[in-house]
């Protein structure tokens, strides 16, 4: 599959024309091995090494529709690995901020998001969160939590929705939404495989 089969397969899927731009401006091969590059644009997870992988294009793209996006919003990803989601939501939102535990992908994901003005990248335990810049109008976590963490809920802007896989073999996606300080969930949609969360 090449990159306008992907998006072409995206859009027959219904998903918003700000999701399909996003996909259209961020090269996909930026951001996983070299050996792998000819794969960028197969709609499947791919290894990125530590373990860990980048999800597949329609996985992602399922995700950031429960965001429910608008341009001037805050976004926090958990889990941002090599950075290509974070890279995508910056083509939809004003301010995107990652946190990635694993140093060696926080600091690649760092080089490959260099010449992007509105992200910045963390190298910490993502289950608490990002003090320094809530509140949050969105927030994705990127791994499978068995629950979602507490303390990324107290830092949901009101009105503010959090998407994550939540399971434990296999996960659904979930997207919980803060209305007078209690959480409502949205819309819960089965059948995903995320890598595990990592905590400190």
């Amino acid at each position: 599959m090449n990159k306008s089969q992907l998006l072409s397969s995206l859009k027959q899927k219904g998903f918003s024309k700000e999701i399909l731009n996003a996909f259209e401006k961020v090269k996909r091969e930026n951001f996983i091995p070299k050996e792998l590059q000819s794969q960028a644009y197969e709609d499947t997870a791919l290894p990125i090494g530590r373990g860990q992988t980048i999800s597949q294009p329609y996985t992602i793209a399922v995700m950031l529709s429960l965001l429910e996006l608008k341009p001037n919003q805050k976004v926090l990803e958990v889990g941002s690995g090599c950075g290509y989601v974070l890279a995508l939501l910056s083509e939809i939102v004003k301010q995107v901020y990652g946190i990635e535990i694993i140093k060696e992908l926080a600091e690649k994901s760092k080089g490959n998001l260099k010449d992007y003005k509105n992200i910045k990248v963390y190298n910490r335990d993502g289950s608490r969160g990002l003090k320094e810049h809530i509140f949050y109008d969105k927030i994705l976590i990127s791994a499978a939590c068995k629950k979602i963490p507490e303390k990324l809920l107290s830092q949901l802007k009101q009105g503010g929705i959090l998407v994550a896989p939540v399971g434990e073999h296999e996960q659904s996606l979930i997207a919980v939404q803060k209305i007078k300080n209690k959480f409502v969930i949205k819309r819960k949609i089965p059948g995903f495989v995320f890598v595990k969360f990592v905590e400190d």
